[in-house]
């Protein structure tokens, strides 16, 4: 984790309004995705993705839910988080996109390297996408440190329960892709 307090503060808030297993899922997805940085070839903000990476899925959460897809509630949740602790608007911007583009499949790997490496680390922990990316080392010392706990099943009942009252979500057709299969075939 980069050492600010911009990034101590939104641990901090995610720990206080997330489940365990969704807080060590951020925690994963920040890991796999710096770990992954040899696909965008690109120079990275690590606060910056620190940043989109823990609160990234804010919108599953009761607290920041109001009703869009969770993407955009996320983002816009992330968004208003970096700007009230000061930081820059156009990091407030980018972690407000890495936010709505971090499941966007055949897009987000193409935007700011921020937003692909969310992509990619996410993509990693959720559903096992370019795990053969990640050195097995390292992929065990990420899960050693933050545990999965029961986050295939939560997980499965999060998105099945976003898709169930917002048919409008992204995440709609993905599951009916069979996406919440993909979920359970993790194989860790």
């Amino acid at each position: 984790m980069p050492d600010s307090q911009h990034c101590q503060r939104a641990l901090d808030m995610v720990i206080e309004c997330s489940p365990d297993h969704l807080v060590n899922h951020c925690l994963r997805s920040y890991a796999f995705g710096v770990s992954m940085a040899h696909k965008v070839k690109q120079p990275f903000d690590k606060e910056v993705l620190f940043l989109g990476s823990i609160m990234h899925d804010l919108g599953l959460t009761s607290t920041f839910d109001s009703g869009n897809s969770f993407e955009i509630d996320g983002a816009k949740a992330a968004r208003s988080f970096c700007i009230s602790h000061d930081l820059s608007s156009e990091k407030a911007d980018l972690v407000h996109e890495m936010v709505v583009h971090h499941n966007t499949v055949g897009i987000a790997h193409k935007l700011d390297p921020e937003i692909a490496l969310l992509h990619f680390g996410a993509g990693a922990d959720v559903a096992g996408l370019w795990i053969n990316d990640i050195h097995k080392t390292t992929l065990s010392e990420v899960l050693a440190d933050h545990p999965r706990l029961d986050f295939k099943e939560s997980m499965i009942k999060l998105l099945s329960d976003q898709a169930a009252r917002k048919p409008q979500n992204y995440m709609t057709p993905l599951i009916e892709l069979g996406f919440l299969k993909k979920i359970d075939k993790v194989p860790f």
